[in-house]
Protein backbone atom coordinates (compact mmCIF):
# COMPACT_ATOMS: atom_id res chain seq x y z
CA UNK A 1 0.00 0.00 0.00
CA UNK A 2 1.74 3.27 -0.92
CA UNK A 3 0.58 6.60 0.55
CA UNK A 4 0.82 9.72 -1.10
CA UNK A 5 4.05 11.50 -1.35
CA UNK A 6 3.28 15.28 -1.44
CA UNK A 7 -0.09 17.26 -0.59
CA UNK A 8 -0.51 17.51 -4.35
CA UNK A 9 -0.84 14.26 -4.95
CA UNK A 10 -3.02 13.50 -2.08
CA UNK A 11 -5.46 15.94 -2.74
CA UNK A 12 -5.12 14.66 -6.13
CA UNK A 13 -6.23 11.32 -4.74
CA UNK A 14 -8.99 12.02 -2.54
CA UNK A 15 -11.45 14.41 -4.18
CA UNK A 16 -12.96 12.33 -7.71
CA UNK A 17 -14.08 14.89 -10.26
CA UNK A 18 -17.35 15.66 -10.18
CA UNK A 19 -18.00 14.97 -6.64
CA UNK A 20 -20.75 16.48 -4.80
CA UNK A 21 -20.85 19.07 -7.67
CA UNK A 22 -17.71 20.87 -6.74
CA UNK A 23 -15.77 22.67 -9.18
CA UNK A 24 -12.83 20.61 -8.98
CA UNK A 25 -10.30 23.23 -10.52
CA UNK A 26 -11.46 25.94 -7.49
CA UNK A 27 -10.82 22.95 -4.59
CA UNK A 28 -7.68 21.92 -5.88
CA UNK A 29 -6.33 25.48 -7.02
CA UNK A 30 -2.61 26.00 -5.93
CA UNK A 31 -1.55 21.90 -5.73
CA UNK A 32 0.99 21.80 -8.63
CA UNK A 33 0.69 18.90 -11.32
CA UNK A 34 -3.17 18.07 -10.62
CA UNK A 35 -5.50 20.30 -12.29
CA UNK A 36 -3.54 19.27 -15.13
CA UNK A 37 -4.87 15.71 -15.14
CA UNK A 38 -8.47 16.85 -15.20
CA UNK A 39 -9.97 15.71 -18.32
CA UNK A 40 -7.87 13.86 -19.99
CA UNK A 41 -9.23 10.50 -19.80
CA UNK A 42 -6.12 8.77 -18.92
CA UNK A 43 -7.80 6.33 -16.28
CA UNK A 44 -11.34 6.49 -18.03
CA UNK A 45 -10.39 4.59 -20.90
CA UNK A 46 -8.22 1.97 -19.30
CA UNK A 47 -10.71 -0.84 -19.62
CA UNK A 48 -12.59 0.55 -23.01
CA UNK A 49 -11.86 -2.71 -24.86
CA UNK A 50 -10.29 -5.08 -22.14
CA UNK A 51 -12.00 -8.39 -22.56
CA UNK A 52 -13.15 -7.73 -25.34
CA UNK A 53 -15.66 -10.59 -26.45
CA UNK A 54 -13.13 -13.24 -25.50
CA UNK A 55 -15.33 -15.14 -23.00
CA UNK A 56 -11.94 -16.42 -21.79
CA UNK A 57 -11.06 -13.20 -20.62
CA UNK A 58 -11.38 -10.34 -17.48
CA UNK A 59 -9.92 -6.78 -17.16
CA UNK A 60 -8.56 -5.66 -13.92
CA UNK A 61 -8.35 -2.02 -13.11
CA UNK A 62 -4.93 -1.74 -10.91
CA UNK A 63 -3.50 1.16 -8.96
CA UNK A 64 -0.55 -1.10 -7.53
CA UNK A 65 1.82 1.00 -9.88
CA UNK A 66 5.00 0.93 -7.11
CA UNK A 67 7.30 -1.88 -7.48
CA UNK A 68 6.63 -4.24 -4.90
CA UNK A 69 2.88 -4.19 -4.77
CA UNK A 70 2.45 -4.53 -8.96
CA UNK A 71 4.97 -7.47 -8.57
CA UNK A 72 2.61 -9.12 -5.52
CA UNK A 73 -0.54 -8.72 -8.03
CA UNK A 74 0.99 -10.67 -11.04
CA UNK A 75 1.32 -13.27 -8.45
CA UNK A 76 -2.00 -13.21 -7.69
CA UNK A 77 -3.44 -12.70 -11.28
CA UNK A 78 -1.19 -15.55 -12.36
CA UNK A 79 -2.67 -17.84 -9.61
CA UNK A 80 -6.18 -17.33 -11.24
CA UNK A 81 -5.09 -17.49 -14.39
CA UNK A 82 -3.90 -21.07 -13.41
CA UNK A 83 -6.36 -22.44 -11.76
CA UNK A 84 -9.59 -20.92 -13.98
CA UNK A 85 -8.11 -21.07 -17.48
CA UNK A 86 -9.31 -17.69 -17.71
CA UNK A 87 -6.48 -14.49 -18.70
CA UNK A 88 -6.79 -11.51 -17.01
CA UNK A 89 -6.02 -8.29 -18.97
CA UNK A 90 -4.05 -6.10 -16.06
CA UNK A 91 -4.46 -2.08 -16.59
CA UNK A 92 -1.92 -1.01 -13.74
CA UNK A 93 -2.23 2.87 -13.53
CA UNK A 94 -0.36 4.85 -10.92
CA UNK A 95 -1.74 5.07 -7.88
CA UNK A 96 -2.49 9.34 -8.24
CA UNK A 97 -3.85 9.15 -11.63
CA UNK A 98 -5.91 5.63 -10.55
CA UNK A 99 -7.46 7.98 -7.57
CA UNK A 100 -7.77 11.41 -9.70
CA UNK A 101 -9.72 9.87 -12.58
CA UNK A 102 -11.65 7.45 -10.54
CA UNK A 103 -15.47 9.11 -10.81
CA UNK A 104 -15.09 9.41 -14.98
CA UNK A 105 -13.81 5.99 -15.08
CA UNK A 106 -16.57 4.08 -13.34
CA UNK A 107 -19.00 6.32 -15.47
CA UNK A 108 -17.39 6.12 -18.71
CA UNK A 109 -15.65 2.22 -19.73
CA UNK A 110 -14.55 0.83 -16.89
CA UNK A 111 -12.65 -2.67 -15.91
CA UNK A 112 -14.26 -5.55 -14.98
CA UNK A 113 -12.82 -5.40 -11.61
CA UNK A 114 -11.00 -2.47 -10.16
CA UNK A 115 -9.23 -2.06 -6.97
CA UNK A 116 -10.55 0.75 -3.97
CA UNK A 117 -11.15 0.82 -0.87
CA UNK A 118 -13.41 0.10 1.95
CA UNK A 119 -15.80 2.35 4.30
CA UNK A 120 -17.31 5.86 3.03
CA UNK A 121 -15.44 5.62 -0.17
CA UNK A 122 -17.11 1.87 -0.94
CA UNK A 123 -20.06 3.13 -0.11
CA UNK A 124 -20.02 6.42 -2.01
CA UNK A 125 -19.88 4.55 -5.79
CA UNK A 126 -22.34 1.95 -4.00
CA UNK A 127 -24.82 4.17 -3.63
CA UNK A 128 -24.87 6.11 -7.13
CA UNK A 129 -24.92 2.76 -8.58
CA UNK A 130 -21.67 2.99 -10.22
CA UNK A 131 -20.30 -0.89 -8.74
CA UNK A 132 -21.85 -3.78 -9.28
CA UNK A 133 -23.59 -6.29 -6.54
CA UNK A 134 -21.16 -8.73 -4.87
CA UNK A 135 -23.34 -10.51 -2.06
CA UNK A 136 -23.52 -13.72 -4.05
CA UNK A 137 -19.39 -13.65 -4.37
CA UNK A 138 -20.53 -13.32 -0.35
CA UNK A 139 -22.25 -16.34 -0.73
CA UNK A 140 -19.75 -18.15 -1.55
CA UNK A 141 -16.41 -16.73 0.12
CA UNK A 142 -14.75 -18.73 3.53
CA UNK A 143 -12.94 -16.99 5.55
CA UNK A 144 -14.49 -14.20 6.35
CA UNK A 145 -15.54 -11.94 9.22
CA UNK A 146 -18.38 -10.70 10.21
CA UNK A 147 -16.09 -7.02 10.53
CA UNK A 148 -15.16 -8.14 7.04
CA UNK A 149 -18.31 -7.99 5.30
CA UNK A 150 -19.62 -5.18 7.54
CA UNK A 151 -17.14 -2.97 5.98
CA UNK A 152 -17.97 -4.42 2.31
CA UNK A 153 -21.63 -3.54 2.64
CA UNK A 154 -23.42 -0.38 1.32
CA UNK A 155 -26.14 1.31 2.60
CA UNK A 156 -28.84 -0.93 1.08
CA UNK A 157 -27.39 -4.18 3.02
CA UNK A 158 -25.59 -5.67 -0.15
CA UNK A 159 -21.66 -6.24 -0.37
CA UNK A 160 -19.78 -4.69 -2.96
CA UNK A 161 -16.66 -5.20 -2.09
CA UNK A 162 -14.17 -8.03 -1.49
CA UNK A 163 -11.32 -7.12 1.00
CA UNK A 164 -7.73 -8.69 0.43
CA UNK A 165 -5.42 -6.92 2.92
CA UNK A 166 -5.62 -4.17 5.78
CA UNK A 167 -3.40 -2.53 8.04
CA UNK A 168 -3.46 -1.03 11.75
CA UNK A 169 -2.42 2.33 13.01
CA UNK A 170 -0.16 2.17 16.09
CA UNK A 171 2.28 3.71 17.94
CA UNK A 172 5.99 1.94 16.84
CA UNK A 173 8.56 1.92 18.68
CA UNK A 174 12.51 0.60 18.47
CA UNK A 175 13.20 -2.38 20.88
CA UNK A 176 16.42 -1.66 20.99
CA UNK A 177 16.09 1.97 22.61
CA UNK A 178 13.43 1.30 24.51
CA UNK A 179 15.44 -1.60 26.30
CA UNK A 180 18.08 0.64 26.60
CA UNK A 181 16.07 3.30 28.66
CA UNK A 182 13.98 0.96 30.52
CA UNK A 183 10.66 2.15 28.82
CA UNK A 184 7.75 0.28 29.35
CA UNK A 185 4.39 0.81 27.33
CA UNK A 186 2.10 3.24 28.32
CA UNK A 187 -1.57 1.80 29.29
CA UNK A 188 -3.02 5.35 30.06
CA UNK A 189 -2.71 8.68 29.06
CA UNK A 190 -0.73 9.64 31.93
CA UNK A 191 1.60 6.75 31.80
CA UNK A 192 2.26 7.95 27.54
CA UNK A 193 3.00 11.72 29.31
CA UNK A 194 5.25 10.58 31.92
CA UNK A 195 7.31 8.37 29.29
CA UNK A 196 7.69 11.41 26.58
CA UNK A 197 9.07 13.20 29.69
CA UNK A 198 11.76 10.84 30.16
CA UNK A 199 12.54 10.54 26.58
CA UNK A 200 13.26 14.43 26.49
CA UNK A 201 15.59 14.27 29.95
CA UNK A 202 17.05 11.12 27.59
CA UNK A 203 17.52 13.82 24.54
CA UNK A 204 15.14 11.71 22.48
CA UNK A 205 12.21 13.59 20.12
CA UNK A 206 9.51 11.54 22.07
CA UNK A 207 6.94 11.56 19.14
CA UNK A 208 7.85 11.29 15.76
CA UNK A 209 5.55 13.56 13.50
CA UNK A 210 4.59 14.90 9.92
CA UNK A 211 1.93 16.14 7.87
CA UNK A 212 3.46 17.45 5.58
CA UNK A 213 1.39 15.81 2.57
CA UNK A 214 -1.89 16.84 4.55
CA UNK A 215 -2.77 13.20 6.19
CA UNK A 216 -0.69 11.90 8.71
CA UNK A 217 -2.50 14.50 11.16
CA UNK A 218 -5.73 12.72 10.70
CA UNK A 219 -4.41 9.45 12.27
CA UNK A 220 -3.68 11.40 15.97
CA UNK A 221 -6.94 13.46 15.67
CA UNK A 222 -8.83 9.90 14.58
CA UNK A 223 -7.10 7.81 17.98
CA UNK A 224 -7.66 10.66 20.45
CA UNK A 225 -11.41 11.26 19.30
CA UNK A 226 -11.71 7.21 19.63
CA UNK A 227 -10.35 6.97 22.84
CA UNK A 228 -12.21 10.34 24.17
CA UNK A 229 -15.43 10.12 22.59
CA UNK A 230 -15.44 6.19 21.26
CA UNK A 231 -16.50 4.46 17.69
CA UNK A 232 -19.81 5.57 17.50
CA UNK A 233 -19.40 9.58 18.07
CA UNK A 234 -16.37 9.21 15.49
CA UNK A 235 -18.30 7.57 12.61
CA UNK A 236 -21.72 10.12 13.66
CA UNK A 237 -19.05 13.07 13.27
CA UNK A 238 -17.83 11.90 9.93
CA UNK A 239 -21.26 11.33 8.78
CA UNK A 240 -22.45 14.71 9.73
CA UNK A 241 -24.52 14.24 12.33
CA UNK A 242 -22.45 15.23 14.67
CA UNK A 243 -21.54 19.01 15.27
CA UNK A 244 -17.74 20.10 15.68
CA UNK A 245 -18.55 22.44 17.78
CA UNK A 246 -19.57 20.27 20.66
CA UNK A 247 -17.96 19.93 23.50
CA UNK A 248 -16.63 15.89 23.15
CA UNK A 249 -14.68 17.36 19.82
CA UNK A 250 -13.15 20.49 21.85
CA UNK A 251 -12.06 18.02 24.13
CA UNK A 252 -9.99 16.39 21.52
CA UNK A 253 -8.33 19.12 20.28
CA UNK A 254 -7.62 20.39 23.75
CA UNK A 255 -5.66 17.01 24.64
CA UNK A 256 -4.18 17.30 21.55
CA UNK A 257 -2.77 20.89 22.31
CA UNK A 258 -1.43 19.36 25.19
CA UNK A 259 0.19 16.50 23.34
CA UNK A 260 1.55 18.93 20.58
CA UNK A 261 5.03 20.04 23.07
CA UNK A 262 6.30 16.23 22.59
CA UNK A 263 6.06 15.96 18.89
CA UNK A 264 8.92 16.51 16.89
CA UNK A 265 8.09 20.31 15.76
CA UNK A 266 7.98 21.96 12.34
CA UNK A 267 5.73 18.56 11.29
CA UNK A 268 4.40 20.89 8.20
CA UNK A 269 7.58 21.44 6.59
CA UNK A 270 8.40 17.17 7.55
CA UNK A 271 7.49 14.41 4.95
CA UNK A 272 6.09 10.94 7.00
CA UNK A 273 9.10 9.59 5.44
CA UNK A 274 11.59 11.74 6.99
CA UNK A 275 9.59 11.39 10.28
CA UNK A 276 10.10 7.67 9.91
CA UNK A 277 13.74 7.78 9.58
CA UNK A 278 13.97 9.66 12.85
CA UNK A 279 12.84 6.74 14.55
CA UNK A 280 15.16 4.25 12.60
CA UNK A 281 18.29 6.61 13.24
CA UNK A 282 17.01 6.56 17.18
CA UNK A 283 16.63 10.14 17.40
CA UNK A 284 12.70 9.56 18.16
CA UNK A 285 11.19 7.56 20.60
CA UNK A 286 7.72 6.95 19.44
CA UNK A 287 5.65 7.41 15.91
CA UNK A 288 2.01 7.33 15.17
CA UNK A 289 1.28 5.88 11.84
CA UNK A 290 0.57 2.62 9.96
CA UNK A 291 1.61 -0.65 9.84
CA UNK A 292 3.29 0.75 6.26
CA UNK A 293 6.30 2.17 8.63
CA UNK A 294 8.25 -0.76 8.46
CA UNK A 295 9.03 0.60 4.38
CA UNK A 296 11.53 3.12 5.80
CA UNK A 297 13.44 0.00 8.10
CA UNK A 298 15.48 -3.09 6.48
CA UNK A 299 17.14 -6.20 7.98
CA UNK A 300 17.56 -5.75 11.74
CA UNK A 301 16.35 -2.10 11.74
CA UNK A 302 13.22 -4.26 10.88
CA UNK A 303 13.49 -6.37 13.23
CA UNK A 304 14.05 -4.34 15.78
CA UNK A 305 10.67 -2.49 15.56
CA UNK A 306 7.63 -2.61 17.68
CA UNK A 307 4.29 -0.96 18.47
CA UNK A 308 1.55 -0.67 21.19
CA UNK A 309 -2.21 0.78 20.44
CA UNK A 310 -2.16 4.22 21.49
CA UNK A 311 -3.37 3.81 25.67
CA UNK A 312 -6.49 4.16 27.11
CA UNK A 313 -7.94 8.34 27.94
CA UNK A 314 -11.51 6.69 29.40
CA UNK A 315 -11.73 4.23 31.47
CA UNK A 316 -15.42 4.10 30.57
CA UNK A 317 -14.26 3.69 26.44
CA UNK A 318 -10.84 2.24 26.74
CA UNK A 319 -8.40 1.58 24.11
CA UNK A 320 -10.14 -1.30 21.78
CA UNK A 321 -10.65 0.64 18.86
CA UNK A 322 -8.46 1.72 15.68
CA UNK A 323 -7.66 2.82 12.71
CA UNK A 324 -7.37 -0.08 10.36
CA UNK A 325 -8.08 0.89 6.82
CA UNK A 326 -8.92 -1.67 4.34
CA UNK A 327 -8.12 -2.40 0.72
CA UNK A 328 -9.63 -5.00 -1.86
CA UNK A 329 -11.38 -5.14 -5.01
CA UNK A 330 -14.74 -3.81 -6.73
CA UNK A 331 -16.81 -4.95 -9.69
CA UNK A 332 -17.91 -2.42 -12.28
CA UNK A 333 -21.89 -1.86 -12.39
CA UNK A 334 -22.04 -3.65 -16.20
CA UNK A 335 -18.87 -5.30 -16.74
CA UNK A 336 -18.26 -6.51 -20.50
CA UNK A 337 -17.53 -10.38 -18.91
CA UNK A 338 -19.22 -10.73 -15.51
CA UNK A 339 -19.46 -14.40 -15.08
CA UNK A 340 -15.40 -13.68 -15.08
CA UNK A 341 -15.41 -10.93 -13.15
CA UNK A 342 -17.26 -13.00 -10.17
CA UNK A 343 -14.75 -15.61 -10.50
CA UNK A 344 -11.76 -12.93 -10.59
CA UNK A 345 -13.48 -11.72 -7.06
CA UNK A 346 -14.03 -14.90 -5.68
CA UNK A 347 -10.28 -15.52 -6.12
CA UNK A 348 -8.34 -12.42 -4.98
CA UNK A 349 -10.60 -13.36 -1.59
CA UNK A 350 -9.84 -16.36 -1.52
CA UNK A 351 -7.37 -18.28 0.75
CA UNK A 352 -5.47 -19.31 -1.73
CA UNK A 353 -4.94 -15.43 -3.00
CA UNK A 354 -4.06 -14.46 0.47
CA UNK A 355 -1.23 -17.13 0.75
CA UNK A 356 0.32 -15.69 -2.14
CA UNK A 357 0.06 -12.11 -0.79
CA UNK A 358 1.54 -13.73 2.43
CA UNK A 359 4.60 -15.66 0.89
CA UNK A 360 5.30 -12.09 -1.31
CA UNK A 361 4.79 -9.24 0.51
CA UNK A 362 5.77 -8.73 4.13
CA UNK A 363 4.69 -5.39 4.84
CA UNK A 364 0.74 -6.18 4.75
CA UNK A 365 -1.64 -8.51 6.42
CA UNK A 366 -4.30 -10.47 4.69
CA UNK A 367 -7.91 -10.25 5.17
CA UNK A 368 -8.77 -13.86 4.56
CA UNK A 369 -8.46 -15.75 7.88
CA UNK A 370 -8.00 -19.15 6.39
CA UNK A 371 -4.75 -18.27 4.88
CA UNK A 372 -1.12 -19.67 6.25
CA UNK A 373 0.17 -16.62 8.24
CA UNK A 374 3.22 -19.11 9.16
CA UNK A 375 5.51 -16.60 7.11
CA UNK A 376 4.07 -13.76 9.02
CA UNK A 377 7.13 -11.82 11.17
CA UNK A 378 6.59 -11.09 14.39
CA UNK A 379 5.17 -7.59 13.84
CA UNK A 380 3.26 -8.79 11.11
CA UNK A 381 1.73 -11.26 13.49
CA UNK A 382 1.68 -9.33 16.39
CA UNK A 383 -0.46 -6.26 13.86
CA UNK A 384 -3.15 -9.28 12.91
CA UNK A 385 -3.36 -10.05 16.68
CA UNK A 386 -4.00 -6.54 18.04
CA UNK A 387 -6.82 -5.90 15.02
CA UNK A 388 -8.32 -9.02 15.54
CA UNK A 389 -8.84 -8.12 19.27
CA UNK A 390 -10.28 -4.48 18.66
CA UNK A 391 -13.63 -3.70 19.51
CA UNK A 392 -14.66 -1.46 16.29
CA UNK A 393 -12.36 -0.92 13.75
CA UNK A 394 -12.34 2.33 11.82
CA UNK A 395 -11.01 3.52 8.15
CA UNK A 396 -9.73 6.21 8.61
CA UNK A 397 -11.15 9.78 8.71
CA UNK A 398 -10.27 10.61 4.94
CA UNK A 399 -12.14 7.05 4.30
CA UNK A 400 -15.04 7.77 6.86
CA UNK A 401 -16.33 10.78 5.24
CA UNK A 402 -17.03 12.70 2.22
CA UNK A 403 -13.99 13.11 0.28
CA UNK A 404 -14.52 16.99 -0.62
CA UNK A 405 -14.94 17.71 3.32
CA UNK A 406 -11.61 15.69 4.34
CA UNK A 407 -9.78 17.23 1.62
CA UNK A 408 -11.31 21.10 1.52
CA UNK A 409 -12.13 21.58 5.15
CA UNK A 410 -9.79 18.91 7.52
CA UNK A 411 -6.59 19.10 6.10
CA UNK A 412 -6.15 22.88 5.94
CA UNK A 413 -8.01 22.68 9.70
CA UNK A 414 -5.63 19.92 11.45
CA UNK A 415 -2.79 22.16 9.80
CA UNK A 416 -3.94 25.10 10.81
CA UNK A 417 -4.58 23.65 14.28
CA UNK A 418 -0.86 22.00 14.71
CA UNK A 419 0.42 25.85 13.41
CA UNK A 420 -1.57 27.61 15.80
CA UNK A 421 -3.51 25.58 18.68
CA UNK A 422 -4.84 28.20 20.54
CA UNK A 423 -8.48 29.36 19.00
CA UNK A 424 -10.40 25.82 19.57
CA UNK A 425 -13.42 27.82 19.58
CA UNK A 426 -12.76 29.78 16.16
CA UNK A 427 -11.48 26.46 14.13
CA UNK A 428 -14.37 24.26 15.20
CA UNK A 429 -16.89 27.13 14.66
CA UNK A 430 -15.05 27.25 11.13
CA UNK A 431 -14.77 23.66 10.67
CA UNK A 432 -18.95 23.29 10.94
CA UNK A 433 -19.76 26.28 8.86
CA UNK A 434 -18.17 24.55 6.20
CA UNK A 435 -19.53 20.85 7.14
CA UNK A 436 -22.88 22.57 6.78
CA UNK A 437 -22.30 23.75 3.38
CA UNK A 438 -20.72 20.14 1.98
CA UNK A 439 -23.48 18.10 3.52
CA UNK A 440 -25.99 19.61 2.42
CA UNK A 441 -25.70 20.04 -0.80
Amino acid sequence: MSRPRTRAEYLARLVPPSVAGLNRRSLLAGAAGTTALLGTGLLAGCGSDSGGSDAKTVSLGSNQSDPKPKEVVAKVVDGFQTSSGLQVAVNTVDHNTFQENINNYLQGRPDDVFMWFAGYRMRFFAARGLAGDLSDVWGRLSGMSDAFRKASTGDDGKQYFVPSSYYPWAVFYRKSVWQQNGYQEPKTLDDLTALAGEMKKDGLTPIAFADKDGWPAMGTFDILNLRINGYQFHIDLMAGKESWTSDKVKKVFDTWRGLLPLHQPDSLGRTWQEAAQSLQQKKSGMYLLGLFVGQQFDGDDLADLDFFTFPEIDPAIGAKALDAPIDGYMMARKPKQEANARKLLEYVGSKAAADITVKNDPSTLVANGEADTSGYSALQRKAAEVVGSATEIAQFLDRDTRPDFASTVIIPALQQFIKDPKDIDGLTSSIENQKKSIFTD
